[in-house]
């Protein structure tokens, strides 16, 4: 992958660019972003670059073999690691290297997708995903050999947050004195959870989320998409290109603004009248009827325009990142709710959210979630 390849961060690549010119290329590194960020993305480019064999000013040629196998993740000297499960195909003893014809597809189609497309992709049927003590040791085996073609070796872990301890203790040796020329570069979106033995000998390069006009950029270049739909696929993104990508394929992600805000009308009215609640059942049938993908996005609309109306609470309408319509819902919510109120909403969406992800009832969820907003509204009534 080219550095050119990844939207904006530019001066992310410049420091990563500078590391290889000055020849100060740390042997174990730790690419940390949140979900959907460009952390996997810029370990590709990276390692790309640092094996690349006629380096440009500020990219690799793209054109060499070994840029040529790196764009198809088939270099002999570019290893990977990450977590895997029991599958139908795999029904035991499960490790990176009986999934790598799919891991590389997966990669190359989307390197901003999440653990739950993985899952998904292999057929993990909603399992833990986890980086095995067998995976561990497989590191220092692959790693004791000399380099095939490229000057580096480069040995890329996926979430390494999600290694055993057994095996995350097993590494740390070799994670401190690697052979020569050899690279680590492990991508994580939750460093709190790695071990401090691990993050202590690594050094951080810390990825931002994309900005929306990034993320904008680059659907309606590489999706075709109008700006009016590109702007609201960015908003409901935050900063996750992976969120952006899947939105690309929703059938119409506008109908959002009104399916949130006649959800918010029927709680704070819910206990005003009887028949409230056969409105209520007919919405959640509704929402039922979205799908799993649809209910996630009117969820993270909804999660965004909380944050959008605490923010309008406090600056009026100068950083918020809403126009039209929706800029108009904020206004008059933003008048309704207090900011505790906004807090609980937005965290009672989010545990919404992460239960619908885990395929729970949605109907169920969803008219849970809509009683306990209705007592959150009708406390301050």
């Amino acid at each position: 992958m080219l550095f050119a390849d990844i939207p904006g961060q530019e001066e992310t690549k410049h420091t990563l660019i500078n590391s290889v010119k000055k020849n100060h290329i740390a042997h174990a590194q730790l690419f940390a972003g949140k979900e959907g960020s460009a952390n996997m993305a810029m370990a590709l480019a990276y390692g790309m670059y640092i094996n690349c064999e006629a380096q440009k000013e500020n990219d690799s040629c793209g054109e060499c073999t070994s840029c040529s196998k790196f764009k198809k993740l088939i270099h002999p000297d570019l290893h990977f690691i990450f977590p895997v499960n029991t599958t139908k195909d795999v029904p035991k003893d499960p490790v990176s290297a009986l999934f790598m014809k799919e891991w590389r597809s997966f990669l190359i189609n989307n390197p901003y997708a999440n653990i739950h497309s993985w899952g998904d992709t292999i057929g993990t049927e909603n399992k833990q995903l986890i980086i095995n003590t067998d995976d561990s040791r497989s590191i220092i085996k692959a790693l004791s050999l000399k380099s095939f073609e490229g000057e580096y070796k480069v040995m890329i872990i996926w979430l390494p947050e999600l290694m055993k301890t057994e095996g995350a203790n097993a590494i740390l040796k070799i994670l401190e004195e690697p052979p020569a020329k050899t690279i680590f570069l492990m991508v994580s979106n939750n460093i709190d959870r790695l071990l401090t033995t691990i993050q202590s000998r690594t050094q951080k390069v810390m990825i931002p989320p994309f900005l929306d006009e990034e993320v904008k950029k680059y659907v309606m270049d590489k999706y075709s998409l109008d700006e009016k739909k590109a702007t609201r696929i960015a908003f409901l993104a935050d900063g996750n290109m992976d969120a952006a990508i899947r939105l690309t394929s929703e059938h119409e992600d506008e109908d959002n603004h009104d399916m949130f805000r006649d959800w918010m009308r029927l709680c704070y009215n819910l206990y005003k009248k009887t028949n409230n609640l056969i409105e209520l059942n007919q919405w959640t049938e509704a929402f039922g009827a979205l799908g799993r993908e649809g209910q996630k996005t009117m969820l993270q609309y909804g999660i965004n325009i909380m944050r959008e109306t605490l923010v309008f609470r406090h600056t009026a309408h100068q950083l918020v990142r809403l126009q039209q319509e929706d800029l108009v819902f904020v206004e008059k919510f933003s008048k309704t709710l207090t900011d505790d109120m906004i807090e609980t909403v937005s965290n009672r969406l989010n545990e919404t959210f992460y239960h619908i992800e885990r395929n729970a009832s949605a109907k169920i969820t969803f008219m849970d979630t809509s009683f306990f907003i209705a007592s959150v509204f009708n406390k301050k009534q």
